[in-house]
């Protein structure tokens, strides 16, 4: 392990920015991929199997926002400590860390196994969806273990400055889940057919080979992993501290997730149908943003150096620059998802109104995806400026006072067509106050600074 220096300081901003976004989106478009190869192969089965895993969607998002937050918690304080030289602390944050997600791990399997049948009834699944939803869901949360160790490991290790290796692994997982998911599902070669239990179980496997590879890189190769006996007064106290910065990070990630489960509950009273074609959507929708996700996620360190650095015009400058790619970006999708939405959605499957629904979805929201991203990386610049619950309340005022509100309204006027377009006014409203709102504060820190730099000593 070598110490970390501040080198995003100085150099062109713009190609500084695609070097270190470049290795991200192999892990982000990884991501995505493994949700899509579970979509494409269970649409196969039919539209009720389809619609049953777009149930789980919110549900899985929920965990994975939690995991995030927790590894983004061990990668912020592991960070700090290598810029300090303390490996001991290094080592320390990433194998409590680890045990961190171990317990949670505990704790999810008992709430999620005693739940699947009040929650996704909540959620509006009918008595002929349900069934598959018990059987995806009831192998789903036993491999819940290796869905936390690969992102708290992932995020230690891109802590070290390493974004190939997390994006690796996620590539080998992706890899593994297209491999086993038509061999379970449809009972290729020895297997038997499972149906959406072995898309369950595919997806475990896979995961399961994400957590071999990030525990073998941190205990093996990066030694970060200590065996040591340690007090449990300092287990906790590294705990209190992941926690201390993960929660609020975990909270706000949670909110997409819980989102996504209300417009579920709303598109639910179209059908099950419906609910397949906008589970489908929405998996696209991650894919089209992924690469402005991987620009979110190293923009929080070239900000953080250049405000440690005092280079407002650097930052400034950056901020603008990202903003103006995702603007692009997001028409560049809107065109080419409107135009090719009927051969995509014919990928996932043939059932006329699950196509419909997908089509109507990709034909409207994307045009507010440039300004879904910019929320995106002011959310990541705010907290960076040490204004958490900023950025948290910039996701809600979005979700709670606009996604959601409009979707519902606009499915009142305009039925499923309306959500659609309320969801797309949602978007572009919060990315503009998002955008005012970042800058401001950027300009009250330099100001902050100014004063603080002429007041008498």
């Amino acid at each position: 392990m070598k110490n970390t220096k501040a080198k995003l300081i100085d150099g062109p901003i713009g190609k500084l920015l695609i070097k270190l976004t470049a290795p991200m989106i192999v892990g982000m478009l990884g991501m995505v991929a493994f949700n899509l190869v579970d979509t494409f192969f269970v649409g196969k089965l039919g539209a009720t199997q389809l619609a049953a895993l777009s149930f789980t969607f919110p549900v899985v998002l929920v965990v994975n926002s939690i995991a995030l937050g927790v590894g983004m918690g061990v990668s912020a304080i592991i960070s700090r400590a290598i810029g300090e030289g303390d490996t001991y602390k290094v080592r320390r944050i990433t194998t409590d860390g680890l045990m961190l997600a171990i317990v949670l791990v505990f704790i999810f399997v008992i709430i999620g196994l005693s739940t699947i049948g009040p929650l996704f009834k909540l959620l509006g699944a009918t008595s002929q969806v349900l069934p598959y939803i018990k059987q995806y869901m009831n192998i789903w949360y036993y491999g819940m273990f290796f869905v936390l160790i690969p992102m708290v490991g992932n995020n230690a290790i891109r802590a070290t400055g390493d974004t190939k290796t997390p994006s690796a692994i996620m590539v080998v997982a992706v890899i593994m889940n297209f491999i086993m998911d038509p061999m379970l599902i449809f009972g290729l070669g020895p297997f038997p057919a499972l149906g959406i239990r072995g898309a369950a179980i595919s997806t475990v496997i896979a995961r399961f080979s994400a957590s071999v590879a990030a525990t073998w890189v941190l205990v093996r190769r990066d030694r970060m992993v200590t065996f040591e006996r340690t007090p449990l007064r300092d287990i906790f106290a590294s705990w209190k501290s992941i926690l201390y910065i993960g929660v609020p990070i975990a909270g706000a990630r949670m909110i997409l997730p819980l989102s996504i489960g209300v417009m579920t509950r709303i598109i639910s009273v179209y059908g099950p149908k419906a609910v397949a074609g906008f589970g489908v959507a929405s998996r696209i929708e991650f894919f089209a943003l992924a690469v402005i996700r991987a620009l979110s996620s190293v923009f929080g360190p070239f900000i953080g150096q250049n405000l440690g650095a005092k280079l407002f015009g650097r930052v400034k400058r950056g901020l603008w620059l990202a903003e103006i790619f995702s603007l692009v970006w997001g028409f560049g999708s809107f065109i080419i998802l409107f135009i090719f939405a009927r051969p995509i959605a014919g990928i996932f499957n043939k059932d006329p109104l699950v196509v419909e629904t997908i089509i109507k979805y990709l034909s409207i929201v994307p045009l507010g995806y440039g300004l879904q991203g910019i929320l995106l990386l002011c959310n990541v610049s705010l907290n960076v400026l040490q204004k958490p619950f900023h950025a948290a309340g910039l996701v809600t005022v979005q979700m709670f006072v606009l996604y959601i509100p409009l979707a519902y309204l606009g499915s009142h006027i305009l039925q499923i067509q309306g959500a659609f377009i309320g969801i797309t006014i949602a978007y572009c409203i919060a990315g503009v106050l998002a955008h005012f709102f970042t800058v401001n504060h950027i300009r009250k820190a330099e100001e902050r600074i100014i004063a603080d730099s002429i007041s008498p000593s």
